[in-house]
């Protein structure tokens, strides 16, 4: 049984870091979100620029299309986006079943992580407006919120562990069905 996770949230959060470790430990082959930006969207947030719907529809249709391949290939795919709202999330999980694991903090805090950051086209200047978005996972989303307090060993821990916890469930009702 393949499993699909999305590691979502706003930028800074720590995406890539967990789905990293969640490729690492549990073998998922590993796609980062960003790596799917056509250049003018690259273009767009290195200005500042914020993006539209208009420019992440093709993005997550993208995303969605390699984790159905991957999937018909019998791999368990980890992808990094940041997924802000349902719409979103509802394009990445168009024909293939997608667990997502938020990470939430608070933005001052957020906002200091990606002060530190290097090397990334994505400017602080447009965490706000990423908050401003964000919709929360709502109830019949299949997901969870991993709070990123504390060391970033602790947040990878709590996400790897809601991924197995996700594994195993849909294991069980897998074997339920067959049963």
């Amino acid at each position: 049984m393949n499993i699909h996770v999305v590691v979502m949230g706003v930028a800074g959060c720590g995406k890539s870091t967990v789905a990293e470790a969640i490729r690492d430990r549990l073998g998922f082959e590993l796609a980062e979100g960003d790596d799917f930006h056509p250049q003018a969207n690259i273009d767009k947030m290195s200005a500042g620029i914020p993006l539209t719907d208009e420019d992440r529809w093709p993005w997550l249709r993208v995303i969605n299309t390699w984790m159905i391949a991957r999937d018909s290939l019998g791999q368990s795919t980890v992808v990094s986006s940041s997924a802000l709202k349902r719409a979103y999330r509802d394009v990445l999980r168009e024909n293939v079943p997608v667990f997502f694991v938020h990470l939430v903090g608070t933005q001052e805090m957020i906002s200091e992580r990606l002060a530190a950051r290097k090397g990334h086209f994505m400017p602080p200047a447009l965490l706000p407006s990423q908050f401003a978005i964000l919709e929360p996972l709502q109830e019949d989303e299949p997901g969870i919120e991993i709070s990123i307090e504390g060391s970033v060993d602790d947040m990878v821990e709590r996400a790897l562990e809601a991924v197995k916890e996700h594994a195993a469930k849909e294991e069980a009702a897998l074997t339920a069905a067959v049963a």
